[in-house]
């Protein structure tokens, strides 16, 4: 058995599931609204811009921390955003689960059973 070939089935096998195909589906209704899709585009790009920022050891601001929350909560009322954010929520615990799996079935290298 190769590693790397069950690594590339797996990987398949995420790429057609249904989380997948639920976010490309609701990327597709937010790309139809210029309106969301602007939303989506800057509300991505502040997470991204916070992220960066955390990375390098730099704590935002609590204000700017909670002007994304406020900015997440109106994103959500907005249909096609909210079904995207659930199905990238549902993908989410899918690679978390295969990773858990995955650990799990390395614990007893390290004295962990």
């Amino acid at each position: 058995m190769n590693v790397y070939d069950k690594a590339h089935d797996l990987a398949r096998a995420i790429k057609e599931s249904s989380e997948v195909a639920d976010i490309t589906s609701a990327m597709k209704l937010v790309d139809a609204d210029p309106d969301s899709k602007r939303m989506l585009d800057n509300f991505r790009q502040s997470q991204l811009d916070l992220q960066q920022q955390m990375m390098t050891g730099e704590m935002p601001p609590p204000e700017e921390m909670e002007k994304m929350e406020k900015l997440f909560e109106v994103l959500n009322l907005n249909l096609g955003i909210r079904r995207l954010f659930d199905a990238e929520r549902r993908l989410s615990v899918v690679i978390e689960d295969v990773n858990k799996i995955i650990t799990d079935s390395l614990s007893q290298l390290y004295g962990n059973q």
